[in-house]
Parts: C-alpha cells; sequence; structure tokens
C-alpha cells in the first residue's frame, strides 16, 4: 500500500465552505464517483479541512498509477461532472503549477 497526501485551498467563504462539506458527506458524493475511485486503485481517502485549506489522505494499492487515474477520470462524464461542480468551491494553493488543483505534498517527517 501507498499513501499520498494533497493540499488544495477552498474559496475562503463561509456559505461555500459549508456547501463543500455537505457535498462530502458521505450520503451525498455521487456513487459514480465513489466507484470511480474504488476502481481506480484507491483503497481509501480522507479529507481534512483547516480554516479554508483541504488536506487529503489518499491510500492505494502498490500499482497505483496518477496516468491511468487521469485517463479514467477524463472518460468518465460523471466524474467530469463532479470535478466541474467541486470547482465552484476550489481554488489552488498559492504554490500550485498552471491548471494544477490538489497539490502532491513532499513527506518531511516520519516518527517511526
Amino acid at each position: 500500500m501507498k499513501r499520498y497526501c494533497f493540499a488544495l485551498d477552498l474559496i475562503n467563504d463561509p456559505a461555500l465552505i459549508a456547501e463543500y462539506e455537505e457535498w462530502h458527506k458521505s450520503e451525498n458524493v455521487w456513487p459514480e464517483i465513489k466507484k470511480s475511485i474504488v476502481g481506480s486503485g484507491i483503497i481509501d481517502m480522507e479529507i481534512y479541512r483547516v480554516g479554508n485549506r483541504l488536506f487529503m489522505i489518499m491510500e492505494t494499492e502498490d500499482n497505483f498509477d496518477f496516468g491511468r487515474k487521469a485517463t479514467m477520470d477524463a472518460s468518465n462524464p460523471k466524474v467530469q461532472e463532479w470535478e466541474k461542480l467541486m470547482w465552484k468551491f476550489q481554488q489552488p494553493i498559492p504554490s500550485a503549477k498552471a491548471g494544477e488543483k490538489w497539490v502532491l505534498m513532499e513527506k518531511i517527517f516520519k516518527l517511526t
């Protein structure tokens, strides 16, 4: 199993943040999105928030491939619809490259 961590910002508006959180309640995430996540080799995913900053932990199968996931997402109309909807709430972190949404974080410490 591999673990990846990502950061993304939300637009700093309390109403938009509340709506984003509502969309991410387990019962509100579209089943097609959950199926797409699991089908790409992601075993578990968690998103945390502080202020308008999001932090995502993604645990994957050892053979997980970001390129394969991107191809799968690009060809899935429901994923594209979800991503378009979510972009209403999201904005890149200041250090993001052009067109980059969730930014992969670098691990700098591990206790054991």
